[in-house]
């Protein structure tokens, strides 16, 4: 396949890494970034050049020294294809990218069952589907799920599968020959936003997600910070409002309780059917979080109200993140995040009420709000194995 990225090391592997999350580069800007003198630069790219890793691009400044446009050096994204799958309680959402993540199709399926053979046959389907619209072959599969992995292979526990220390990347390695690596979605998400998406150029930024659950992910110095608690969920039962409900550990006000959308959807619900509602809309069937946010949207007091509550709670968890990481921008996603935009003043009071009156309030980035972008994720770290090798 041409475009290989391996056995590259040392100056080569950086320099085709800075081309790849940040190309087209100039050669004067790729020289100064690396550390090389321009001789020592053409010497390392002329043999990627050849391989078919990099190439020259028109459209670069006039260089003053020679009289004509410099040619800036790039990678070819479609040389290499990628599938990214996110598991969830009860289907499988898939992408198809390039090498810069770029998503080329999108498809799903839902999952029969919670059996570990069976979801590996789901995705090894979805994989197969997704893969016969690259005209290139797959470089890599990444899935991602909520839940504890190990050695990007087995899944020491996942709660929306009821998974426990299950081998996914050796269960299906019987079903495909191309590399598979299995990751935390959170993470797999935090990683994307870092290489290919709103993180990308700031020396600090954190992920706040909300939708099923409550996430974190955090960059430092152009690295996630990742251990084995990552994905334990531990923002979700931080305190945030004293007068909330209490959660099934005990704790009262916490994020889990006013930001899932379980949770804004039963409270809606509830308030609605409840004693003395006036609205018109009540009914005994549950409402879909979409539907509250629009009776939000609408003035219906009751759903107004457990809305608003929920975005003051988000500005106070938004808040206590920028005060201890001092982030260059907040990045929020999940597919809950609608209602940044639908409590914007909320999430506003909250964030200021939490933060220093002379202090900025940090960039707020919205990521879209489908399981596509969570399968994008999981894309990257396909690419970032690959691209890495490890």
């Amino acid at each position: 396949m041409a475009g290989g990225w391996q056995p590259l090391a040392g100056p080569a592997h950086r320099v085709a890494l800075e081309i790849l999350l940040d190309g087209p580069l100039s050669r004067a800007e790729l020289a100064r970034r690396v550390g090389l003198s321009p001789g020592s630069l053409t010497r390392i790219t002329k043999p990627m050049l050849e391989s078919g890793l990099l190439v020259e691009v028109s459209g670069g400044p006039v260089d003053p020294r020679v009289g004509r446009p410099s040619q800036p050096l790039d990678v070819v994204p479609a040389a290499h294809h990628f599938v990214g799958i996110k598991l969830t309680g009860d289907q499988a959402v898939g992408v198809l990218t390039t090498l810069r993540a770029e998503v080329i199709a999108a498809a799903e399926l839902p999952l029969p069952d919670h059996a570990p053979a069976a979801v590996a046959a789901t995705v090894a389907e979805l994989t197969k589907t997704l893969a016969a619209q690259s005209d290139s072959g797959l470089s890599g599969l990444g899935i991602s799920l909520g839940g504890q992995v190990v050695g990007k292979s087995e899944v020491r526990s996942g709660s929306f599968l009821d998974w426990y220390d299950v081998p996914l990347g050796q269960l299906m390695s019987a079903h495909t020959d191309v590399p598979v690596v299995v990751a935390n979605d959170l993470t797999a998400l935090t990683e994307a936003t870092h290489w290919f998406g709103a993180g990308r150029g700031a020396a600090r930024f954190c992920l706040i997600t909300i939708g099923a659950g409550i996430g974190y992910g955090l960059v430092v110095h152009d690295k996630i910070v990742d251990t084995p608690e990552s994905s334990l969920g531990l923002i979700g039962h931080h305190p945030l409002l004293p007068d909330g409900p209490r959660c099934e550990r005990g704790h009262i006000g916490c994020a889990s309780t006013l930001l899932t959308t379980d949770a804004i959807v039963s409270q809606v619900s509830a308030a609605l059917d409840g004693p003395g509602s006036a609205d018109s809309t009540s009914t005994t069937r549950e409402l879909t979080y979409d539907e509250c946010l629009d009776l939000a949207v609408k003035g219906e007091p009751a759903a107004r109200q457990v809305v608003d509550r929920a975005g003051y709670a988000l500005g106070r968890l938004v808040a206590t993140a920028a005060n201890f990481t001092l982030p260059d921008r907040v990045v929020l996603g999940g597919e809950g995040v609608r209602l940044v935009d639908v409590a914007h003043d909320a999430l506003l009071e909250g964030l200021h009420l939490d933060r220093h009156p002379e202090s900025t309030d940090p960039p707020i980035v919205l990521l879209d709000a489908s399981f596509s972008e969570w399968a994008r994720g999981a894309a990257v770290i396909a690419i970032q194995t690959f691209v890495l090798g490890s």
